[in-house]
């Protein structure tokens, strides 16, 4: 038997590549012929460096960067294993869980840490960048980004306007003479799973400003912000990014991305199992074995069991979910190529005990469906 075994990362507990190894021992207790093929998978979000750097044998750097209030901090910066290619999480540089609740400011926050991990990619001679942008603490549009990239933003006065959402209201004149030669010859791909545009009730600031900081006056501020930044930028760049699906995404780097950077934006899935060539390891597989901490009716919303489903059911091979939590209305899940969806838990136990024991959980679960399998197969 080829069994692929695809998980994404139990959050809080395992990466994906623990996850797939734990799977792997489970079943190789009782599946000892099988080949097992495992590919740390994620969705663009959190993880999603790790689990392509794993899948490709590559190496994770760590340049200095500036956080989101301008602090120095260690980045993160992945190299596929072809050497051609750079991840990046947005996150590591100018993500909302690199300061604290009181600091949480989005008026002042930026992205420049953001485009320093980009300028240290080009550095490292890459042609193509995969950018996540999940978990942001910025609505700046991206200007802190392009700033670190050699491009100017500048007030009425000639003068650059200064980091965070705040500062957008003040945009004149934008100047992209000094913005880095070498980004024209670089294929960028940014793993975008919302769809929200730059600005509205449905936009950056409304709906993703309460959790960086922003108060109702704030998110007003913001938004009109945003709008004058977008307004600026189709005069002058001949670029409508405003109402673009994707383009409020990590508080509208999505749109920042697309009109400085020729950007594409893509589902985070579909960028992970282009790069990890899931596709050519399923055409010949037996079976696909997937899963993250809990499974949902919301999976089929991008999330990687159902990006790994999907890709499966083209080749009629048979999936199999493995999950902390398995809600009840998993039902709608069946007509998407799930097989049959397993918690790992049992019993009653506490979040504690329930994270700190999960990858033995996954491989007795997994050493129990191999049973099955063995079973069957007899």
């Amino acid at each position: 038997m080829k069994i692929i075994i695809a998980p994404d990362s139990f959050k809080e507990s395992l990466s994906a590549k623990s996850v797939a190894n734990a799977i792997e021992k489970g079943l190789k207790k009782v599946l000892n012929g099988a080949n097992f093929v495992k590919v740390p998978m994620a969705d663009g979000g959190e993880g999603t460096t790790e689990a392509l750097v794993d899948a490709t044998n590559g190496t994770i750097y760590h340049p200095e960067v500036l956080n989101p209030l301008g602090k120095k901090i260690k980045g993160k910066l992945g190299i596929l294993g072809s050497g051609d290619t750079a991840v990046i999480e947005m996150a590591s540089a100018s993500g909302l869980e690199l300061i604290s609740v009181e600091e949480r400011n989005p008026l002042i926050t930026t992205t420049y840490g953001t485009g320093q991990l980009i300028k240290a990619a080009l550095d490292m001679g890459v042609k193509n960048i995969i950018i996540g942008i999940g978990g942001s603490a910025t609505i700046d549009g991206g200007a802190g980004m392009i700033h670190a990239l050699g491009g100017k933003l500048l007030d009425s006065t000639g003068k650059e306007i200064g980091f965070g959402g705040g500062a957008l209201k003040e945009l004149s004149k934008i100047d992209l003479t000094n913005l880095d030669n070498r980004l024209k010859d670089v294929n960028i791909e940014v793993a975008c799973d919302v769809d929200i545009p730059l600005t509205g009730e449905n936009g950056a600031a409304h709906i993703f400003g309460p959790q960086k900081g922003a108060t109702p006056d704030m998110i007003l501020t913001l938004d009109n912000n945003l709008k004058h930044y977008a307004d600026v930028i189709r005069k002058q760049l001949n670029k409508d990014i405003e109402h673009l699906p994707g383009s409020g995404a990590a508080g509208g780097l999505g749109a920042g991305l697309v009109a400085f950077l020729n950007a594409k934006l893509s589902r985070g899935i579909d960028i992970v199992i282009k790069y990890t060539n899931l596709e050519k390891l399923i055409v010949d597989a037996d079976l696909v074995f997937t899963g993250e901490g809990s499974i949902d009716s919301q999976t089929k919303y991008g999330k990687v069991p159902y990006g790994v489903s999907i890709t499966a059911k083209k080749y009629n091979v048979p999936v199999i979910v493995i999950a902390g939590n398995v809600s009840g209305d998993v039902e709608t899940l069946y007509e998407y190529g799930f097989s049959a969806f397993f918690s790992i838990t049992q019993g009653v136990c506490s979040l504690e005990e329930a994270l700190r024991d999960a990858a033995f959980n996954i491989e007795r679960t997994s050493e129990n469906i191999g049973r099955i399998i063995r079973l069957f197969r007899k």
